[in-house]
């Protein structure tokens, strides 16, 4: 399984002309690990909590399901709690 890097967020915050607001470290680890745990492509994962692109059966009529809040509660635990380890 791919993993993201450092440098590949930086890369698309830079491409964006974004700042990132949150620390991308634990937003690494974070991406790395849930997609590790729930065996989905890490580019998927990013960009559904980046730019909100729904993948598989993240979205209905627009909407997060409960797989896709899920994903995204997961995901805020291990960047914030998780990542202090």
């Amino acid at each position: 399984m791919k993993k993201i890097t450092l440098k590949e967020i930086r890369g698309y915050f830079k491409e964006e002309n974004l700042k990132p607001r949150h620390d991308i470290k634990r937003m690494k680890y974070a991406f790395n690990r849930l997609a590790k745990e729930e065996n989905i492509d890490v580019w998927d994962l990013f960009y559904l909590l980046i730019e909100n692109r729904g993948f598989a059966f993240t979205h209905s009529y627009g909407f997060h399901t409960a797989y896709g809040r899920r994903l995204i509660d997961t995901f805020s635990h291990y960047y914030e709690y998780e990542s202090w380890k």
